[in-house]
Parts: C-alpha cells; structure tokens; sequence
C-alpha cells in the first residue's frame, strides 16, 4: 500500500474510533525545541522537574525512536454540555477543570491509539515500529499538532482548532512509515487577548508565554506543599485546575460536545459543595475519585484547595468546617485551614491562631501562623504611618 493510501485509510480509521482531530507531521527536530528551554531556563516549570528530563527526546522524536519518519497526532474533543466555570457564582461550591469531570483520560486515549496501532501494522507492509504517547512520555504534543496542522498554539498556550476548538486531549503515534503530511494552518488569536486579561493570577506572563508557576492548574495540581501567600486570592473558587483562559476564548463560543461516554460528568464533580470536598476522609476519597484525574491531588492536596476557595468566599457559614480541618492530621490541610479562618473571620480568628500556635508542634504551620499575624498588623502600620 503506497503512503497516499495508506495516509487516508489511517485517517478513515481514526474518525472511526471516534478521534475529533488527526494531523500527520514529518519526524525530526522542531524549533519549538529551542523555545522549551528558553522557558525551562526561566523556571516556568516551577517543581514539575519530570519536564526537565530527557529534553533531547523532546527536541527529536527521533531520539524516542531511532528511524521515525512520521507522528500521528490524534485529538479527542473532551468538552460537555454543562456551564463554564465564568457562569457559575455559587460560593459553597468549587469548580473542577472540565477535562477531569468524567474518566481519567489516558486511559480513554491509550485505548483509541493502540486500536490505531493495530491497525496500521495490519495495514501497512512489512513490519511497522509505532510507539504510542499521550501526555505520558517527552513528547512536544502541542507542536507536533501544529506542524501536523491540527491547529494553531494560542496566546492562552493551548491548541486550538478552528471548528473543535480547544477543548482537546492530545496523543501520539511516532512510526517508522513514510506517510503523507499536512500543512501548518494559520495563527488566528488575531489582536485579542481575553485569554491574558482573565487570568487571575497573571500566569499569562506575555502572549503564548506561561508561567506554571503562578498557573492555577499547577497550583492546584501540580504543586504539592502549600499554595503561596500571595496567589491564594487568585485562585477563586478553583479546586481543581483552571478553565478561565478557555472559558473566554472565543474559539470555544460554539465548540462541540463530545458524546464520549467517558467524559461525560460524574454527578456532583464539576461544581462539588466545599463542605464535603473539605470533609472527605480518606477512604472516602478513594473511592470517590477512583479512575478520576482529581485522584492525582492526593486527600490533602484537595482539601487544601478546598479551604483556599472556602476562605476566598468570604460566607462565615463554613468556620465550622474549618475549625473541623484545624485539627487534621496533614500539616498541609492544617496550614490552609488557618488561612481560610483569618480569611473569613478577619481579627476576630486572633485567638484561634494564638492557640493554635502554643499547641503547634510543625514549623511549617507555624510559619503560616506567623505570616497571618503579619499580615494582620500590615493594615495598623499602614494607619500609623498615614
């Protein structure tokens, strides 16, 4: 079978296992290699260290498989019919990132592309060498969508296709096959900059430029020990991952639904109650997020980020709750906990937080302490000095 062939039954067979987007690039360095370490260099990867890891791969696929000639890149639309996160303005809940409301993800893709896989090596002649990525290896997904020409990488840093929108899980099929490649298609973000005047917490630090480290996503996910000081207001009702910088794209206004079972959303994820999420013991957590991305947070880390959105709501109806999480058995919850009570209560937690303080055996709620009576005395120096 020659490549225009063999090209075009491939793609035939992805809109049959239920792909949205495919795009096939040729093998080889990329310029965007360049542009990853420039941005490693400046430490936006914050502690996701694991990205630092065999850059070489990522600079060349090659380097992944000696003699790769070809990329698949395979886009699932993951999008639903239910709110954006900018719709919903009820502060006894939090919101979870759309991509984490239904399954986990690699899962439903890994199980697409090694059917693909399959079926290219039945189809192709001679024995094929295909290796299967999605999200799981140091692969430049994003890139290899754009010279495949899957769509274009927007301000906001995600791939964006002009009738699926962003909205997309990505994988990859690196093969050893000569197929036929697709053309890059045109940058269209234009002069608009929604993307970069939404982001609460400035992580959009210049168009196409992220900064992790102040991303809500890698706060709330990413970031294992305790949120820093100054982003915890930011971070709104987000307790998992972030959707305003898609949210706001118009590229997103009519983006399709998908009708992949699997991402469909669990009952009460997207937009949980705070109570509960923030009284979840751990054997309930397991069995609540088994399967599920959110699962990836650990209990302690999604508490915490549960006591940042209740502190951010400003409703003195959860101190209960959180005089509950004051006594924890993870610092990380406790050191939230204390942050959201002098959110909520202002002044009027001093005597909770004094007494924490005397009983408080780990430095690093201590600190916390410290750094919440600071901040208390700021405004009354302020006074003075006025």
């Amino acid at each position: 079978m020659g490549a225009r062939r063999l090209t075009a039954e491939i793609k035939r067979r992805t809109r049959t296992l239920g792909f949205d987007l495919v795009g096939i690039s040729p093998a080889g360095p990329l310029p965007d290699g360049q542009r990853y370490k420039d941005w490693l260099s400046m430490g936006h990867a914050g502690e996701m260290h694991y990205l630092e890891r065999r850059v070489e791969r990522r600079e060349d696929i090659r380097n992944i498989l000696p003699g790769a000639k070809s990329v698949i890149t395979c886009g699932l639309n993951y999008n639903t019919d239910a709110p954006y996160s900018t719709s919903c303005r009820d502060n006894k809940k939090g919101w979870v990132a759309r991509y984490a409301w239904g399954d986990d993800y690699h899962d439903v893709m890994d199980e697409k592309l090694s059917a693909l896989s399959d079926f290219i090596r039945a189809a192709a002649p001679g024995t094929a060498e295909i290796m299967r990525y999605s999200d799981t290896g140091p692969v430049l997904e994003r890139a290899h969508a754009r010279y495949g020409g899957a769509g274009w990488i927007g301000k906001n840093t995600c791939l964006i296709n002009q009738e699926t929108g962003s909205w997309i899980f990505l994988g990859e099929l690196i093969t050893d096959l000569e197929l036929e490649y697709d053309s890059t298609v045109p940058d269209r973000c234009g002069t608009c900059t929604r993307c970069i005047d939404a982001c609460p917490t400035g992580a959009l630090t210049a168009p196409y430029t992220l900064d992790s480290r102040r991303c809500i996503s890698y706060l709330t996910i990413e970031l294992k020990d305790k949120i820093p000081f100054d982003l915890r207001d930011g971070i709104g009702s987000n307790i998992f991952g972030c959707d305003i910088c898609q949210d706001v794209c118009p590229w997103n206004r009519k983006a399709p639904v998908t009708d992949e079972a699997s991402f469909q959303a669990r009952p009460g994820l997207y937009n949980p109650g705070l109570v509960a999420v923030s009284s979840l013991g751990p054997d309930e957590f397991r069995a609540l997020f088994k399967g599920s991305p959110v699962k990836r947070t650990k209990r302690r880390g999604l508490i915490r980020n549960a006591l940042v959105a209740i502190g951010n709501s400003g409703d003195a109806d959860f101190v209960p709750v959180v005089n509950e999480c004051l006594g924890d058995e993870e610092p990380l919850v406790r050191i939230h906990a204390l942050w959201a009570l002098w959110k909520l209560e202002g002044k009027g937690s001093l005597g909770a937080l004094l007494s924490v303080r005397e009983s408080e055996s780990d430095q690093s709620v201590i600190e916390e302490i410290d750094n919440i009576l600071e901040s208390m005395e700021k405004p009354e120096r302020l006074k003075a000095s006025g």
